[in-house]
């Protein structure tokens, strides 16, 4: 399919979908007319991309992850733990906030916020 196909199919634009080739998420084929050609899974793959960043991934990680999922055995299992790992680290994220915070309002209380205690 041509990009404004598959753009139209995704629900992105042809920028995006520019972008995510750029970044090595997704691949296109060019034709002898320079085209770009999708193959018709990429719709889905574009899905997964849109919901993994709603879900807070970066491209980074999610161009990181893509080859393990796209070859896994189990997919589901797959996504799963990396939805877990995900979930340990926002909240080592919170933890270490919490801390920042205790300190900022412990600072506030002192003479000279700045100086260290």
């Amino acid at each position: 399919m041509k990009i404004g196909e598959l753009a139209q199919a995704a629900g992105v634009s042809c920028d995006t979908l520019r972008f995510y080739e750029k970044r090595g998420l997704i691949r296109a084929v060019r034709g002898s007319n320079g085209y770009r050609r999708y193959a018709p899974e990429t719709v889905q793959l574009i899905g997964y991309i849109r919901t993994a960043q709603k879900l807070g991934f970066s491209l980074a990680e999610i161009g990181e992850s893509l080859p393990a999922l796209w070859h896994a055995e189990s997919p589901d299992a797959a996504v799963a733990q990396l939805l877990t790992e995900k979930v340990q680290a926002i909240d080592e994220r919170i933890a270490s906030l919490k801390r920042l915070k205790k300190e900022l309002l412990e600072r506030v209380a002192q003479v000279c916020p700045l100086t260290s205690s």
